[in-house]
């Protein structure tokens, strides 16, 4: 009985995390669309707004879900004078402090932390260029994304059962 209840635990476990992989890749994509609206948001409130960055990025956070929200009023509060912190410096720190929590890859933080050099130092003109640059280059890295997940998403749930057999199988 204690062999049986072990094989299908070690089953279970092995699905369980075929299926954490699958929803990596099906939310990647996601989440990429929702980093591309917040920057095209951005976008606007710098653009016809006039909204400076901190209060702008603010605004971006409460119409955000997680784990971009997080990372988005971070960015804004490390921009307060209380923290005394560059544009640059805040994303940057929001970034790193951050990023693991969201299903993106390199790619798409190289696309940020390369806006981020940008934001807050040149004027308004040069950040809009600079904002639909990291746009288009996140809009790439979301097709990219959606190839991945048509082609491992059921390939991870299958081979989450199928090393939990093998594991069970070598086992038992």
């Amino acid at each position: 009985m204690l062999k049986l209840f072990g094989a299908v635990l070690i089953l279970l476990s092995g699905t369980l995390a075929g299926f954490h992989q699958a929803r990596q890749f099906a939310s990647r994509p996601k989440q990429i669309r929702e980093l591309i609206l917040a920057l095209q948001r951005l976008s606007t409130e710098i653009t016809y707004g006039f909204t400076p960055l901190p209060e702008a990025l603010r605004k971006i956070a409460d119409q955000m879900r997680e784990p971009l929200h997080t990372f988005f009023l971070n960015a804004a509060r490390e921009m307060g004078p209380a923290s005394g912190l560059t544009a640059q410096e805040s994303l940057q720190r929001s970034l790193h402090e951050n990023w693991k929590r969201t299903s993106m890859k390199a790619p798409e933080r190289e696309v940020l932390h390369q806006l981020s050099f940008t934001l807050g130092t040149s004027d308004r003109q040069d950040q809009i260029k600079h904002i639909q640059l990291a746009v288009e280059q996140l809009k790439h890295e979301e097709a990219t994304a959606r190839d991945d997940q048509a082609k491992y998403e059921k390939i991870s749930k299958s081979l989450g059962l199928l090393i939990g057999a093998l594991i069970v199988i070598l086992i038992f």
